[in-house]
């Protein structure tokens, strides 16, 4: 029988890598990654994970460290946040095109400067280009739940791509939450043993990797890269399909909705914040407001489909970031979804707040709510991009 525990988010993704049985793990401590890697040192420790962890001195060389591994054929983990990952980027970038598996949480934080260790997916949107994909969760048994299903994506001979689970610093991380274990057994069967095919260092089948590459090679290969992406859509329903066959939990796959059937308007969120966003809309449906909830999972590739079904033929919309696009003057997710809705004569308004580990509550997206049926009635907002100020915290400003 599958069991229930309470665990913080980073223990909620050590106790899914666990169960997923990598070969080789490599990562450095930053906040709030920290605890993720030294839970899945005290299994090793332990005798609970038969796993190689390497102590590395940097995120650069966690990278590499995994590389090598994933080249060898193993299954491999890291995990990483804020800064970590801006001293990754060169081996980030390169894992994606050289097509390696690995598997990474991202425990989304700020950027800095101003110096700040909060949380925010400001980290991990800003790489949304450098080929990996991206999946961005609200909970701590979705934490653990798409991390199993995250190896079986990126290992699927489809796809062959690493993999970022992303979800939000100490609102998930260092928060408590009841999760429902999936049993060794099911894990077991429902991941088999990760053997490289496409790409492999052996001494008795030599092949070059990586050489300088003429320009007409390079071309085949990044076309090849964003096909991978593309079907990469279909593995990602697919295996949540699988997983909800094997465990009764389903995500959406790419994207989740709430009360959307016959609604006029449409709230759409993106993490942690989806939970305060749902409690607004039940509340707004009980007093007769027709508004329903748009979660997007994944960001890459990006659910253009999805997008264009659920939102089409709304009367509004209105996406809440919590994260910066410079230049745009908007959030970056609202970007990505007005790209998607091109040519749909949908009015539409985005809204920024959350920053550097503000809290989005339940009245705040009452009153996103409000301001997006009024839209919905032919008000235009004053501005298309709106900021949202905690009322606690109005008087800082």
């Amino acid at each position: 029988m599958n069991k229930m525990q309470i665990v913080k988010g980073n223990e909620a993704a050590a106790l899914a890598v666990r169960a997923c049985r990598p070969d080789v793990i490599a990562a450095y401590p930053i906040t709030p990654q920290s605890p993720l890697v030294e839970y899945l040192g005290q299994y090793v420790a332990d005798g609970d994970l038969d796993s190689t962890m390497s102590e590395v001195e940097s995120e650069h060389s966690a990278m590499s460290v995994l590389q090598g591994a994933s080249l060898a054929g193993g299954r491999t983990f890291t995990a990483t946040s804020s800064q970590g990952l801006a001293l990754m980027y060169e081996p980030y970038f390169r894992t994606s095109t050289l097509r390696l598996p690995v598997v990474m949480a991202m425990v989304n934080r700020e950027m800095i400067s101003p110096q700040t260790v909060w949380g925010g997916p400001q980290d991990s949107l800003t790489l949304r280009d450098a080929g990996w994909l991206q999946i961005y969760v609200e909970s701590n048994q979705e934490i653990f739940d798409t991390l199993v299903q995250a190896f079986k994506i990126a290992e699927d001979p489809e796809v062959l791509l690493p993999i970022n689970v992303c979800y939000d610093g100490f609102y998930l991380s260092h928060m408590s939450e009841p999760i429902v274990l999936t049993e060794q057994q099911d894990v077991d069967d429902f991941l088999p043993p990760y053997r490289s095919k496409h790409i492999r260092l052996d001494p008795d089948d030599v092949m070059s990797v990586d050489p300088l590459t003429p320009g007409h090679l390079l071309t085949e290969y990044r076309m090849r890269h964003v096909k991978a992406q593309q079907r990469a859509l279909d593995v990602i329903r697919r295996v949540d399909t699988e997983y909800e066959h094997l465990t009764g939990r389903s995500w959406g796959g790419l994207t989740y909705e709430y009360k959307t059937e016959g609604a006029r308007a449409v709230l759409v969120t993106m993490g942690s914040m989806t939970g305060a966003a749902r409690v607004a809309v039940d509340r707004a449906r009980a007093r007769g407001v027709s508004v329903g909830l748009l979660k997007v999972r994944c960001l890459r590739p990006f659910p253009e489909d999805e997008i264009r079904e659920a939102l089409q033929g709304r009367e509004a919309y209105a996406v809440v970031d919590r994260n910066v696009s410079f230049g745009w003057n908007t959030g970056i997710v609202y970007q990505e979804i007005r790209a998607a809705m091109s040519g749909r004569d949908v009015p539409s308004v985005n809204y920024i707040g959350g920053l550097g580990g503000e809290d989005l509550t339940v009245d705040m997206f009452g009153e996103v709510i409000d301001e997006l049926v009024g839209l919905a009635d032919g008000n235009q907002p004053a501005e298309r991009c709106q900021w949202l100020v905690n009322p606690l915290r109005a008087g800082d400003r």
